[in-house]
């Protein structure tokens, strides 16, 4: 029932007005019904879930559960916990000055009997708008039951010259202050188990104890707890009795597909307005882009325990713009576009992101940073050249003939990192062999992209170890695999 919460000030009104009390599970429930009744997204902006998480999400708040998101981090736990907000009523009544937004029609703490009983059908209501029913609270060792649960406060008591024994004394925590609201919290194992225990009755009997003071306070609280299977190894796990009271634990995952990986580092990514207008971004450079988190989650340098974080690419895209602008703002042009050189610049976002096992640490992690981007270019390469094969007969004739024997007796080619994209146009169309591979390959391919394809050639030709790359202070050189060695001979 929508009610004008602007000219509804006092109890008696509302009664007036024909509301009835809602618990918040069952208010999410009708409001999911409606949704889906009228074949509305219910969760927006979350890409890849569509036929995995949200069914099952969708299928938890019908069945009125609390909830478990369990996934790696990086796997939008959060941003679905919060989107369930928009499922809410847009206004609620409470009784006005109640600390744990008491139902007027079914007052809970004893500030709203006694106002109730003092003031009856006069008693003040005031609105509670759905943005303000959603708390979190991030799980970390040193969170008490006092924070979550509450505690005896003694500056009240003195206040109030009440004494311990009076249970006007106690001070709500976070959980009843959440009372008819979302409440998640983030990280669950890391939460102490004898934390966890306290949440026992809070979610199947409504009770809670405070310092010996024993209240029935049936609270009605939408739980969504989020956790990562890491946690459960390394840092701490959730006592069973609380999984056990949890309805649905809903597994997430990562993007399955590099379209919907683009969607979402194109949703996520923070731009400046200025960089839209004078960088350009070759659609192969947005795939080379999440190619590369796909290449970490299967890499053997890489704990596939830990995850890798869709904020990998996010962070990734947003160094990989400022790389191009920086170079733009360096040599004074108006316009650029971004270059396969340009990922250098990226490495500092994979880093911090991805978790080393032994053997890559030993590489160190810019070491695999840069071997990733070596990987990626070497998958998406097949997608547009014909395949090189690891064995190859001596007298096989390859597409790329023509081109390695340019390398071989050449002395090499150089593409230099501020180079201006006129002169990085020059320098790569300078190689008749590479413009001819591709008129041979990829004739029909956008125009303004057609230079990063000719750099996909030379760096996937590097990674299928059929020419030498060299990193030099200025920018790459490109050399035939063995001419050095010749020469030197």
């Amino acid at each position: 029932m929508k009610l004008n919460h602007k000219e509804i000030a006092t109890l008696g009104a509302l009664k007036k007005a024909g509301y009835q009390s809602k618990s918040i599970k069952d208010e999410l429930r009708d409001n999911l019904r409606e949704r889906i009744k009228a074949g509305e997204t219910t969760f927006s902006g979350v890409w890849g879930y569509e036929n995995s998480v949200i069914p099952e999400l969708e299928r938890a708040i019908l069945s009125r559960h609390n909830i478990n998101l369990l996934g790696l981090r990086g796997q939008a736990k959060t941003r679905l916990a919060r989107l369930m907000i928009e499922l809410l009523d847009e206004y609620i009544p409470v009784i006005e000055g109640s600390e744990i937004n008491d139902d007027p029609l079914k007052p809970m703490s004893r500030y709203a009997m006694e106002l109730l009983k003092e003031k009856g059908d006069k008693t003040p209501i005031s609105w509670l708008h759905r943005s303000n029913r959603f708390y979190e609270k991030l799980a970390t060792p040193d969170v008490t039951v006092a924070d979550l649960i509450g505690d005896v406060d003694p500056i009240k008591a003195a206040n109030l010259k009440l004494s311990y024994a009076d249970d006007r004394v106690i001070h709500f925590g976070m959980i009843p202050r959440a009372n008819r609201c979302l409440f998640v919290i983030n990280e669950l194992p890391d939460l102490q188990a004898r934390i966890q225990v306290s949440l026992f009755n809070i979610l199947e009997e409504g009770d809670i104890q405070i310092r010996g003071f024993k209240l029935r306070l049936p609270l009605d609280i939408q739980f969504v707890f989020t956790a990562n299977p890491e946690d459960y190894t390394n840092r701490g796990s959730i006592v069973t009795p609380l999984k056990d009271r949890i309805g649905s634990q809903i597994l997430t995952h990562y993007p399955d597909d590099i379209e919907t990986a683009r969607k979402i580092t194109a949703q996520e990514a923070k731009l400046d307005a200025r960089q839209k207008e004078i960088i350009y971004v070759p659609e192969l450079a947005k795939d080379l882009l999440e190619q590369i988190s796909f290449e970490a989650r299967n890499s053997e340098y890489v704990d596939a325990k830990s995850g890798v974080s869709a904020r990998t690419s996010i962070t990734a895209f947003e160094n990989l713009l400022s790389t191009a602008e920086r170079r733009a703002l360096v040599t004074g042009s108006d316009q650029t576009m971004v270059r396969l050189s340009d990922f250098m610049g990226i490495i500092p976002a994979i880093t911090g992101k991805i978790e080393l096992v032994y053997e890559g640490e030993q590489e160190g992690a810019d070491g695999v940073a840069a071997i990733l981007l070596d990987e990626a270019v070497k998958s998406i390469f097949p997608v547009y050249f014909p395949k090189i094969n690891k064995l190859e007969r001596k007298d096989e004739e390859t597409p790329y003939d023509a081109l390695l024997h340019w390398f071989f007796q050449g002395e090499g080619f150089e593409l230099l990192d501020e180079f201006t994209d006129e002169e990085y146009k020059r320098a790569l169309d300078s190689i008749p062999e590479l413009n001819q591979l591709i008129k041979d390959h990829q004739a029909d391919y956008k125009k303004e992209d057609v230079y990063f394809l000719k750099e996909i050639v030379l760096w996937g030709l590097v990674s299928y170890k059929k020419l030498n790359k060299n990193r030099f202070t200025e920018g790459f050189q490109f050399k035939d695999l063995y001419g050095s060695f010749i020469n030197e001979l």
